[in-house]
């Protein structure tokens, strides 16, 4: 079953996108590197609770 997860980037703490995660294949926090809209260039997300 996928469950839904927000990520956060890292340098400004706003959560920016919404996914979807397989939690049997992939059961560790997800981080990517992803634009964030408020910095303006692209930073590390991680995801959150």
């Amino acid at each position: 079953m996928r469950t839904r997860v927000t990520l956060e980037c890292t340098e400004c703490k706003q959560r920016n996108y919404n996914m979807t995660k397989d939690k049997k294949t992939h059961p560790e926090r997800m981080e990517t590197k992803k634009y964030c809209k408020f910095c303006k260039k692209h930073t590390l997300h991680k995801e959150t609770k």
